[in-house]
């Protein structure tokens, strides 16, 4: 029986991430060749098109969005960097995210500390990210509405956690409070158009053919994920989070940049000003709005995956305790009803006797000279007979029939709807049938090809005044042990019945 799987496994949707030594040790050339060189061309467009960024001045671009102004900044690593996290693992992203801040704010002339601290901005908001669909495991390939209203969210999310290097690159330069907002709404507001507008439609592409490759070759990825649960609750508190954040930000900005132009006493500083805190609120309005869907769909999803789990498991508990209620009831070596179930039929039997008064037997049988099989040819050749004798005995049962093994070389077999003459036809041709069948060897070291076994048998009546069916197997066994006295080979009556048997009699049809 196998054990029970996680929840994870349950519901695979979600791969793991790529493993670099799974990769170099068990991946073929090919496909070295094209991740590894792929990734490493990766890193350097990323770090080519970080510094364009800063010495092209694509970094607080203002957007007239019909008399709102909105700063727009545009780096196109972003998107880059988000295809390898979502479909190879956080650390595939965030290494070319970081290197390519690192290298641009190096060359803008930040110090090495404040510029190591400033990139880990980015590789943060894919965090988030990669945080996201492992506690969802939503569907990546973005081809339903469903994935796209996940996605986009998650990604203003991840835009807003990233944006704080806007933070410090503001601090690092001692910037004035009209230039602090573009640069901060800049950051935020490209990350999350480029993450959706390129980002998106580079995922709806690439991951259909990608996700078969994976399903492929999931050596080559570590295990999913486990602990849904508090990667789902870690997300909604890093959207809590962010959210705060962001309205701090944005409105904190924005007022500063308001008291600047008021204190200022010029007239056109405080309208543009004004101006930017209008646009300001109104963009937080329209982002709050959006987390709160996003937070609605989060929860769908998470609702959804959990049914779906909590119902994968409990089918599989039903098959487990299905098989373990099986396995506790059947013989492990012959498959025939153990001991306690077949005591169990047999209690049913006598139910049916008492209340009907139908007549039914019960057969008691033993191997002859069983001991010398084992000493002679082995345990091994001792289990083969008994496991054929097993076969026999289903092969002459009827449906109704409750043949089982009580212990050792001993079993039994109840007779539904049979009378005693009809027993003993049944236990005399099982008895003949039995002698004819020789058990098949391996022969092995010039051993025996085959042996040929016989068997003991005692039949009696279940009878309604029996006390329990500790009765009628005690007179089987009786009659059976005088089988064994009478020299083996041999069907005994009870003596009770014998006596108590009528003239006519009934059998049963499979011998």
């Amino acid at each position: 029986m196998e054990p029970l799987q996680r929840l994870a496994d349950l519901m695979p949707d979600t791969p793991g991430s790529l493993s670099v030594r799974a990769l170099w040790r068990e991946g073929r050339a090919v496909e070295r060749r094209w991740l590894l060189g792929g990734w490493l061309a990766t890193v350097i467009a990323c770090v080519v098109l970080g510094l364009l960024t800063v010495r092209e001045g694509w970094s607080g671009i203002p957007v007239d969005l019909g008399g709102a102004v909105a700063f727009l900044t545009f780096y196109p690593p972003i998107p880059l960097c988000l295809w390898w996290t979502l479909c190879f693992g956080w650390r595939w992203g965030a290494v070319p995210a970081w290197a390519a801040t690192f290298v641009l704010a190096v060359d803008a002339g930040m110090a090495p500390g404040w510029a190591a601290v400033f990139a880990c901005a980015n590789p943060l908001g894919l965090g988030v990210l990669a945080l996201g669909y492992r506690a969802v495991g939503a569907a990546r390939g973005l081809r339903s509405l469903r994935a796209w209203l996940f996605f986009v969210p998650l990604c203003f999310v991840g835009a807003v956690f990233s944006s704080a290097g806007a933070l410090i690159w503001n601090f690092n330069h001692d910037l004035a409070a009209e230039r602090q907002l573009p640069i901060w709404q800049g950051w935020w507001l490209g990350a999350f158009l480029q993450s959706v507008l390129l980002g998106g439609p580079l995922m709806a592409l690439s991951w259909p053919r990608l996700s078969r490759w994976i399903a492929r070759r999931p050596a080559l990825f570590t295990p999913p994920p486990s602990g849904r649960r508090a990667m789902g609750l870690g997300l909604l508190f890093a959207i809590v989070l962010a959210v705060q954040g962001y309205g701090l930000v944005s409105l904190g900005l924005g007022s500063l940049q308001l008291r600047a132009a008021l204190a200022s006493g010029d007239w056109s500083r405080l309208e543009e000003a004004s101006r930017v805190m209008l646009s300001t609120a109104w963009v937080f309005f329209w982002v709050f709005t959006l987390i709160v869907l996003f937070v609605a769909q989060f929860g769908y999803q998470a609702l959804s995956r959990w049914l779906r789990s909590t119902e994968a498991l409990v089918t599989q508990l039903a098959k487990v305790n299905a098989e373990l209620e099986q396995r506790s009831r059947t013989d492990g070596l012959t498959g025939l009803a153990n001991r306690m179930a077949t005591e169990e039929g047999l209690r049913a039997l006598l139910r049916t006797v008492r209340r009907y008064r139908t007549p039914s037997a019960l057969l008691m049988l033993d191997i002859d000279h069983f001991k010398q099989v084992n000493d002679h040819h082995g345990h091994a050749a001792g289990d083969a007979v008994i496991r054929a004798l097993a076969q026999v005995l289903k092969d002459a049962s009827r449906d109704v029939d409750l043949p089982g093994r009580f212990g050792g070389e001993e079993f039994v077999i109840g007779l539904a709807h049979t009378d005693l003459a009809g027993a003993r036809r049944f236990a005399e041709r099982l008895r003949e049938r039995i002698a004819a069948t020789p058990v098949a060897l391996d022969a092995k070291d010039g051993g025996a090809a085959s042996i040929s076994y016989t068997v003991s048998i005692g039949v009696t009546l279940l009878r309604g005044d029996d006390a329990g069916v500790e009765d009628p197997l005690r007179r089987a066994d009786a009659a059976m042990y005088r089988a064994k006295q009478g020299g083996r080979n041999r069907v005994e009556l009870d003596g009770e019945d014998v006596a108590a048997a009528p003239s006519t009699s009934s059998a049963p049809d499979k011998p």
